[in-house]
This record gives structure tokens, sequence and C-alpha cells, in this order.
């Protein structure tokens, strides 16, 4: 058996500590059954980009004539987009594969792993043991117990993205981000979408009024079934059809060419059989840690997917870099996790930081709170692209201008949502973000917007 100081489970944002533990004169191993890189780069935001990107060109086409422009989109050349999201996660991969094949001064096992007992790991057909170990093992698809569904074939995210034959036709369960990224995806290559919802909103996380415009917006391309549960499903000659009821008792059967299961992630502790070396998961699955990553077993660190705390790749990186700090310099850091902004790559965008309006009144109360909203197109720029239904929404201490959370739909949302991140992080107030001069007419301009409107939560 073989012993080291630091092992680490993962090569997606585990693999900097690597780097950090060799920098400290540790021995260090890594496992990872790959693909090399984690969800991120394969099977998660970085190949999901790479195809909405066009899908958002198409709709741009699509939709130029409120603008005065008629455009006609001649052809979609599903191969030719899905061979280059392939090519450049396949560049990357391999990058970090040979990075891996010749780096010197530590050992990496490609393989599955599991725990045999405290600190120790069967892995490759080896033993390994660790002083201090990283579990960074991320997650998966999370497949609903549905009837049937062992009998037919599906996609998930990772397998959608292996694709080379457009679908004619698909049944997504499911309308979380990964859901509605690749309906907007799928549709606007030219496949015919339908979406079965259990929650009564489509990305259920986000603000109401978000998930609202949202399902407005995708029920102009898309049929969309929300608080439906799909029952059973079943091979048909058209494809898969799947029987689905309706809250209050309606049933009805849909069918398709390809089904795409998009219900959730659960994390892979199960597969590394945590509970051997002592260290707990919770009712869902994913492993316990205190506020400084640490697990229920002294030494044992975890972050990432692994934990199911924010599952974006930007906080497993700020995770993992304070894993780190508090394994080797004691327990002194933790992360704010109101300050992690996401995005949601549909169409329209959508980006969100901190508390929506009803979680901010459930904690602190109407009258201690101001709220407001400013549209679009109540900024010259946002007037010009005639976005007439995008907007901005921030939610504010009254007696501070603390601002507890900042919510936007529409068009370039990931980018307007940066100045208020970097404002929160620092735990600045409104008058952070107005003191900064904004171009105008620029669309940042609606972030600031959102602040003039403050009133009373109605």
């Amino acid at each position: 058996m073989k012993e080291y100081d630091v092992i680490v489970i993962g090569s997606g944002a585990g693999a900097s500590l690597v780097n950090d533990a060799l920098e400290h004169n540790k021995t260090v191993a890594m496992v990872d059954k790959g693909p090399v890189g984690g969800t991120c780069l394969n099977v998660g935001c970085i190949p999901t980009k790479l195809i909405v990107y066009p899908a958002d060109r198409i709709m741009e086409i699509r939709e130029a004539k409120k603008l005065g422009i008629t455009a006609e989109i001649k052809s979609i050349d599903f191969k030719a987009i899905m061979d280059r999201m392939r090519s450049n996660v396949k560049k990357s991969h391999d990058r970090i594969q040979e990075a891996l094949a010749t780096a010197e001064d530590f050992d990496f096992y490609f393989g599955e792993a599991r725990f045999i007992g405290d600190y120790t790991l069967e892995t490759t057909g080896q033993t390994i043991k660790g002083k201090t170990i990283f579990i960074a093992s991320g997650a998966r698809p999370l497949i609903p117990p549905i009837k049937g569904i062992d009998d037919v074939p599906y996609l998930t995210n990772e397998s959608a993205l292996q694709l080379t034959k457009l679908p004619e036709s698909m049944i997504i369960i499911g309308g979380g981000y990964i859901a509605v990224e690749f309906a907007h995806f799928f549709e606007a290559v030219g496949t015919k979408v339908t979406i079965i919802q259990r929650n009564q909103h489509l990305v259920p996380e986000e603000e109401p009024e978000i998930a609202e415009l949202l399902q407005t917006a995708l029920s102009r391309r898309m049929t969309i079934h929300r608080n439906t549960e799909a029952m059973e499903v079943r091979k048909s000659e058209a494809g898969i059809t799947v029987m689905a009821r309706e809250r209050g008792g309606k049933t009805m059967e849909l069918t398709a060419q390809t089904l795409l299961i998009a219900a959730g992630r659960r994390s892979n502790a199960d597969l590394l059989q945590v509970e051997k070396t002592g260290v707990k998961t919770n009712e869902r699955g994913y492993i316990v840690v205190d506020d400084h990553f640490e697990t229920t077993k002294s030494n044992i660190w975890s972050f990432g997917d692994a934990i199911g705390k924010k599952m974006f790749r930007h906080s497993a990186n700020e995770e993992a870099e304070l894993a780190w700090h508090n394994a080797v310099h004691g327990k002194k850091s933790r992360i704010n996790y109101i300050t992690v902004p996401h995005a949601v790559f549909s169409f329209p965008e959508i980006a969100s930081v901190g508390l929506t309006e009803a979680q901010a009144i459930k904690l602190m109360g109407n009258k201690e709170l101001l709220v407001g909203k400013a549209m679009y197109t109540d900024v010259a720029r946002g007037e010009a692209m005639l976005e007439r239904e995008g907007f901005a929404k921030a939610v504010v201490l009254r007696k501070t201008g603390k601002i507890l959370g900042y919510h936007i739909i529409g068009p370039q949302a990931s980018i307007l949502i940066q100045e208020v991140v970097n404002a929160m992080a620092a735990d600045g107030n409104l008058w952070s973000v107005a003191k900064g001069m904004h171009i105008h007419p620029a669309l940042s301009e609606v972030v600031l917007k959102a602040f003039g409107k403050l009133e009373e939560p109605k």
C-alpha cells in the first residue's frame, strides 16, 4: 500500500490542489475515473455554451423583423455545430490528459475508486492511503424512478452532447437550468420540443417574475406542461411515449422521437462509498461538510458538486481554494453563498445573485426592504434594441441600501450582473454601484435604473 500526504479525488475543480500540495512539498496522488477535466469541461458549462451560442444567433435572426430587418435562415448545419463543440472540448481534454501523463512528482490513478477503510482507497487494483484527502468527485444526472425508464433509450446532458443527427422531436423531463438551456438549443436548430415540468415554474430557484417571463418566451417556441408529473414511459412506433399527469388529475400521452432526462443531479459520493471512511452524507446523498469544507471525518475535505451547495464551476473553484487554505492554515475561511452569482443561458438569458424578494421578506420582513424594477426599455440602449420584456430587479435593505439580491432577464444578463456581484462581494450597498459613472447610452444603465425605482414590496 502506497501512502501520500495528500490525495485529491476528481480532476475538475480539484486539479488546482495538486499544484498547491506540490508547492508545499507534499507527496500527492490524484484519482479520477475520467474524463479528466471534470463535468464543466466535458459535459457541462463549456460544451453547452459552445452549442447555445449558435442558438442565440438563430433567435436574433428570427427576431430581427421587429427592427425592420427581413432575414432568412437558409440552413443550419447541426453536425458542424456539434463537431465544433466536441473538437474544442477534445483539445482542452487532451491538453489536460497530456499534462497529467507527463507531470512529475505526483501519481495519477485513472480509474474508479472506493473507500475500503479510514483514509484508504482501492483504485486500479491498488490500495492507497492519504493523511489528508480532498473529495471533489462531482455529480451525475439524476434519473427519476419513472415506470419503464429502464426499458427505453433516453438522453442526459452527457449523452445529448454526443448526438450526430438532429432529433425531429424531443420530450424533456425537467424544468431547471439544464432543461431550459437544452430546450433553447434543440428548438433553435430545428427540433420540436416538449417540456414536462413537475414544478409550478421553470427554473424554480429564480425570481417568480423571471420564471414566468421565461415560460412566456419559451412557450412561443415549444410546448410546456407545468405542474405535470411523468408517470410512465414506453417505446412506441414514433419513438418514446410518456404518460403524464397534471396536478389535479388530468392525464395525457405525449410522444416524441427522443427523450431527454434533465431532472436534476446526484452526488457521486455513493460510488466512492464514503461511509467506509467515516464521511457522512445527507438525505439527498450529498457529502456533509462544515462551513470550512471539512467532512465529518477529520482531515477529509470536500467541495464542488459532491456537496451540492452551489453547483457551478466558479463556486467550486472558490470552495477548492478555501478548502485548501483551511486544511493547511487552520479553519479561517468560509464562503458567503449569498454573493455567489449564476447565469442561465436560455433565451432570454438570466443572471442572479443573492436573495429573491420572497426570501428577503421571509428573512427581514416587508418593512425592512425596498425593491426596484427597471425594464430594459427604461434606458436608451434597451429602447434601441426594442427589448420590451427584459428587466432588472433589485432587493435592498431600506436603512442601509445594502444589496440583498439582484436579478436580470434579457440580453447580456450574465455580463450586466457583474458590477452588482462585485459590489456585494465588497459588502457594498447600492451607492457602490451608483458612484461608478455609467456610459450613456449603454445597456448597463438598466442596472442603475433599478436602484432608482426602489419602493416598498407590494
